[in-house]
C-alpha cells in the first residue's frame, strides 16, 4: 500500500509575535488614516485661502477688528489708504522668480497718524537702495489693496538668520524691530502686515503681487506609504504562516 501523505504542518506564530504584528498593523492603519484626515484638511484650508484671496477688499479696519477678536486675519483682501514713509522703509532678504534680492516693507501712514507696513514688492539686489529706484518712491496720497499677513511671534527656526538691523537687511519679519528700528512706537503700528498687489509701480519697482502660498500637501503620498507598509506586513505575515516547515514530511 501506498502512505497518504499528511499535509505538511503549519508554522506557528509565538503569542508575543502575534501581538507585536497586529500592534504594529494598528499603528501603520491608524498612520494612514491619520494622513487622510490631514489630506481632507489641507484641501479645506487652500480652498478657505484661495477663497480669501479671490474675495473683494475689505477696509483695513475691518481686517483689525477681526484680529482684535483673535479672527483668522491671513490672506484676507484689505484696502488701505495713506501716505508712504520713504525714509523709514525696510528691506527683506528674498528671492523672487530665482532673482536675489529684497521685499520693500514700507510704513503706509494713515489718515489717523498710525502706520501699516506694507510689503510694496520685491527688487533685485542692485536696487536695495532707494535712490536706485527713486521713480517708485510713491510720495502723494496712495490706496494700497493686498493681502492681510499676520506677524510672526518669534523668528521661525533657529536655521534662519538674525536679522542684521544696522545694515537694514531682515531675515525673518520682526514687526517690532522693524518699526523700533525707525524709531516708530510700536502703539502706533498697526499689528499686521499688508502684502501689496500687482499693480504697477513706477519704473516697474517694486514688483508687488508677491505673496508666495507655500503649503506643501503631501498628505496623499504618506497615506499609501502607511497602507502599502500595512499591506506588506500583511503579506508577509502570511507567507510565513502558510510556508510548510523545513524538515516537514513529504
Amino acid at each position: 500500500m501506498t502512505d497518504i501523505e499528511s499535509p505538511a504542518p503549519r508554522r506557528r506564530l509565538p503569542v508575543f509575535t502575534g501581538i507585536a504584528v497586529l500592534a504594529a498593523l494598528a499603528i501603520l492603519i491608524s498612520l494612514g488614516t491619520w494622513q487622510v484626515e490631514r489630506l481632507h484638511w489641507k484641501e479645506g484650508l487652500l480652498a478657505d485661502i484661495a477663497a480669501r484671496r479671490a474675495a473683494a477688499p475689505v477696509p483695513l479696519a475691518d481686517i483689525e477688528a477681526l484680529a482684535a477678536k483673535g479672527g483668522d486675519i491671513e490672506y484676507r483682501t484689505v484696502t488701505a489708504t495713506g501716505r508712504y514713509v520713504n525714509n523709514k522703509e525696510r528691506h527683506f532678504f528674498a528671492t523672487w522668480r530665482g532673482q536675489t534680492g529684497y521685499y520693500i516693507y514700507t510704513p503706509l501712514q494713515l489718515a489717523d497718524g498710525r502706520y501699516l507696513f506694507v510689503n510694496r514688492g520685491f527688487v533685485p539686489f542692485e536696487n536695495k537702495e532707494p535712490e536706485m529706484r527713486m521713480q517708485g518712491q510713491l510720495t502723494d496720497q496712495q490706496t494700497v489693496t493686498g493681502l492681510a499677513r499676520a506677524r510672526l511671534p518669534a523668528k521661525p527656526s533657529w536655521l534662519v538668520p538674525d536679522n542684521d538691523v544696522a545694515k537694514n537687511i531682515f531675515y525673518w519679519k520682526d514687526l517690532d524691530v522693524m518699526a523700533s528700528s525707525v524709531d516708530l512706537d510700536k502703539a502706533s503700528v498697526v499689528p499686521f502686515f499688508v502684502d501689496a498687489d500687482s499693480t504697477p509701480n513706477p519704473a516697474g519697482l517694486p514688483i508687488g503681487g508677491v505673496t508666495q502660498v507655500d503649503l506643501p500637501n503631501d498628505h496623499l503620498q504618506y497615506a499609501f506609504t502607511w497602507y502599502g507598509l500595512a499591506a506588506v506586513l500583511v503579506v508577509v505575515v502570511a507567507i510565513s504562516w502558510f510556508r510548510p516547515r523545513k524538515g516537514a514530511a513529504q
